[in-house]
């Protein structure tokens, strides 16, 4: 089919994770265990937030949002980039890229000012522990995740809307192994200038200001531990906060990498990697560091697998 120089085209090619034959099967296997674990893990926590009354706190509340919207980041990408892995024909719909880039962004944007919150929900137990029952109030924590997820739509929708006006007519050819911004930048025919500075500034104000409340937030919880005087306490209170903020680094680092440095001082394989780091290695990140560390998520794992065992001999007797 001929298309005309100033239209778009109806569907668009992923060149996805490789085209070396001998590479296919090692990445779909690859990349079908992350998804797995990332979506066992994440439902995983879910569940054990949801099953325990004792996680029924705010920061559990978030967390349980946090690996919803991890379940919803993996499940846009991953599984179209495993069927592209076995197929010869790697086509996407143009309706179908919209939609995975809009899904990408709400989720991308949302998660960061859960992030925020949750940094915000640290704050406040640790450097204000008195009135953190009061402070940290339902309908502050509710306030707050519906002011994220409206901020994940509306930013989504400048962004898709304002890259799907463009004119695709240099190639229908997405040299990455999802529907991303800047590699559909990258087809347009038209003067996209306008068009990255819109969507670098949206992105750059999303990241750059949560992370500048993420920082803060972390730099007085520090304050506050150093001063502790158990010394056991310091060093929990020290390991959780590390390990939060090695993701939220991993995270963020890459996000900015992504959207805020110039398209010259990058290459199309770099960004896959950067990509997969935001996209697919934090997702499955997230559940194994904010859970696994946890002694609260460690006990709700413990007496689920009581619970099941209880049950398992019960109907085995």
């Amino acid at each position: 089919m001929v298309e005309d120089n100033h239209t778009s085209p109806s569907e668009f090619i992923l060149l996805g994770f490789t085209n070396r034959e001998d590479l296919r099967v090692m990445c779909f296997v690859l990349f079908l265990v992350i998804y797995v674990v990332t979506f066992i893990g994440n439902l995983g926590v879910i569940a054990l937030i949801r099953m325990d009354s004792c996680l029924h706190t705010p920061m559990y509340f978030f967390l349980s949002h946090l690996s919803l919207l991890d379940v919803c980041y993996s499940s846009t990408i991953i599984p179209q980039a495993l069927q592209n892995v076995l197929v010869e024909k790697k086509v996407i719909s143009f309706i179908r890229c919209a939609t995975q880039l809009f899904s990408f962004a709400t989720c991308a944007t949302t998660e960061c000012y859960v992030l925020a919150a949750m940094a915000y929900d640290r704050y406040m137990a640790i450097c204000n522990p008195l009135l953190y029952s009061t402070v940290m109030s339902q309908r502050l924590c509710i306030g707050m995740l519906a002011g994220a997820y409206l901020a994940g739509v509306i930013s989504s929708t400048i962004h898709t809307v304002s890259i799907f006006r463009l004119p695709f007519c240099r190639s229908k050819t997405i040299n990455h192994f999802f529907c991303d911004g800047p590699p559909l930048l990258a087809l347009s025919c038209s003067d996209t200038h306008a068009i990255e500075v819109l969507v670098s500034a949206v992105v750059g104000f999303n990241v750059l200001s949560t992370t500048v409340f993420i920082l803060i937030s972390y730099l007085l919880v520090l304050s506050t531990v150093m001063r502790m005087q158990s010394v056991a306490s310091r060093r929990k209170a020290l390991s959780t906060c590390a390990s939060h903020f090695f993701l939220i680094a991993l995270y963020y680092g890459s996000s900015l990498f992504m959207y805020l440095l110039p398209s010259s001082r990058k290459s199309s394989k770099h960004d896959e990697v950067v990509s997969m780091m935001y996209s697919v290695a934090v997702p499955m990140l997230n559940p194994l560091i904010y859970s696994l560390r946890n002694a609260d998520m460690k006990n709700a794992m413990r007496k689920a697998k009581n619970r099941i065992l209880s049950s398992l001999s019960i109907h085995g007797s």
